[in-house]
């Protein structure tokens, strides 16, 4: 058997302020979307193929203190396509947790931005390769660690 990632679910608080930020940062369309009350959720992808499922069933923020996702990464082709993301990322106002684009360790190519969206949910968007310039924020441990 072989697997493969088919879409990531997450829960938030409030289901416009999140739907903004994803399509603004990440270029996702609607492909599907309940506006019931008690059950609104958004169903967001990129041509056609269903990425992420946005359900407003939560309150307050992200607990990285208790077991469950870590952060949700996304590759994206070329480090010019990161800049591109953190810029939209900057005038949304999100958390960074590191300052701009930085490999993933110590002597890496690939890098790339390490933010929060609305609800705290720590998010990652790289790069294979183009990040190597810059300083590893965390000497002797993975950049996507969020030390």
């Amino acid at each position: 058997m072989t697997f493969r990632t088919g879409h990531v679910g997450l829960n938030v608080s409030d289901l416009d302020a999140s739907k903004d930020f994803y399509r603004k940062v990440f270029g996702f369309e609607i492909v599907g979307e309940s506006a019931e009350e008690g059950r609104r959720y958004a169903f967001l992808g990129l041509d056609g193929t269903l990425v992420l499922t946005l359900w407003q069933q939560s309150e307050g923020r992200f607990a990285t203190g208790l077991p469950g996702l870590h952060h949700l990464s996304f590759q994206v082709p070329d480090v010019e396509t990161v800049r591109r993301a953190e810029t939209v990322i900057r005038e949304l106002g999100a958390a960074f947790h590191h300052d701009g684009i930085v490999p993933h360790g110590e002597g890496a190519s690939s890098g790339g931005v390490f933010f929060e969206d609305p609800d705290g949910i720590r998010l990652e968007i790289y790069a294979p390769a183009g990040a190597g310039d810059a300083l590893a924020p965390t000497p002797g441990a993975p950049t996507c660690g969020f030390f």
